[in-house]
């Protein structure tokens, strides 16, 4: 009976260390895979038109990895100008070593092996680019969707630059005016109720009038009291949407017409903004802000340069205005006038005058 017990309990501590030395070997196992580096898979490349308008497009390019990698990008000009992807973390990589790339954003993307820990991809341009027209970021895995993680490259087009040949006059000009606000969007409200998508569209329309007389094609974002994209639209959609309208008509400037607002009911005066993507973008904008400030006799708040999508995103010179302040209590009389309209329309219009006249001169052309 002894030894029949003893037996039972040295099988039973055998079994106990198989087991043990198994489960030692399997924690080990996944351990192993567990800390293992990544592998990269499947380097592929999409070209996507995204603006019929301007030629806007995006050439995309993604690789899988089977865990998660770090990536930072760079624009060297090296053999031509290259925009540089390094990938940290991965073991491996089964790549092609040269992908070449269909479209006219870039030609081909070479990839090579820097160290046990890094995989360089080189992608040769097509053309310049900046820095802000790249964009790498990594996604995280989508199972639901039966995707990995990812390395995202997206590489946007490089906008043609404009070619302006100005002449003197107003005669033939098309002149893009652009109403703030409209429909569901009112903009700034006064004291007295006065809405800032009103005043907007009735100096916009003074400003048509006096246009037309002198011979030039005016294009408006909007005539009436709407949306310009449609109810309930992003403001992005809504901005680009007025753009749209002015690039496709090919204008020769674009005028933005707005109310000022602060909680300092105080302040007031005139002041005009621009994006400078030309040499004549500021010229606008100085040439318009002194004739409102002749016209006007209100505060002169200055010319500044300012990052609004309207400005930045249409193709010709294009300037941004603010009339006056709603907020400010004797402002806000002013505005409802419809003598002060008429006046700051009137500013507007000789301004763009002298901006034609000006520019003429320069000779046209690009910085």
């Amino acid at each position: 009976m002894a030894r029949m017990l003893i037996s039972s309990i040295c099988f039973l501590l055998l079994l106990w260390v198989n087991g043990a030395a198994a489960a030692a070997v399997a924690d080990s196992t996944n351990s192993f895979k567990k800390n293992a580096k990544p592998e990269l898979t499947n380097l592929r490349s999409s070209y996507i038109k995204n603006d019929v308008t301007t030629g806007g497009a995006k050439l995309r390019l993604v690789v899988d990895s089977s865990g998660p990698v770090k990536a930072v990008g760079r624009l060297e000009n090296k053999n031509g100008l290259q925009l540089v992807i390094d990938i940290t973390g991965a073991a491996s990589a089964n790549i092609e070593t040269k992908t070449a790339l269909k479209g006219d954003v870039a030609e081909q993307v070479c990839a090579k092996r820097l160290d046990e820990n890094t995989l360089r991809l080189e992608v040769d341009l097509a053309e310049a680019i900046e820095a802000k027209d790249y964009r790498v970021f990594t996604l995280q895995p989508d199972l639901k969707n039966d995707k990995p993680f990812r390395v995202v490259v997206d590489i946007n087009k490089a906008k043609p630059k404009p070619n302006y040949r100005f002449t003197a006059g107003l005669k033939n000009k098309v002149i893009a005016l652009d109403p703030g606000h409209g429909g569901s969007d009112p903009g700034s409200i006064g004291q007295r109720g006065t809405k800032e998508k009103e005043l907007t569209l009735a100096v916009a329309l003074r400003v048509k009038g006096l246009l037309e007389k002198s011979g030039a094609r005016v294009v408006m974002t909007r005539q009436n009291d709407r949306d310009v994209f449609g109810p309930n639209a992003s403001a992005v959609d809504e901005l680009q949407a007025r753009t749209n309208i002015a690039n496709r008509a090919k204008s020769d400037v674009f005028v933005s017409i707005h109310i000022n607002s602060f909680q300092d009911r105080s302040v007031g005066g005139t002041s005009s903004y621009y994006y400078p993507k030309s040499d004549y973008d500021l010229m606008l904008a100085r040439t318009v802000q002194a004739g409102m400030l002749k016209a006007g006799s209100v505060d002169d708040r200055g010319v500044n340069s300012a990052r609004f999508y309207v400005v930045q995103h249409a193709l010709m010179p294009a300037v941004l205005t603010e009339l006056a302040f709603i907020s400010n209590p004797e402002e806000e009389k002013l505005l409802r006038t419809e003598s002060f309209q008429q006046k700051m329309a009137e500013g507007i219009v000789e301004g763009l005058g002298v901006f034609f006249a000006q520019a003429a001169q320069k000779g046209g052309g690009v910085r």
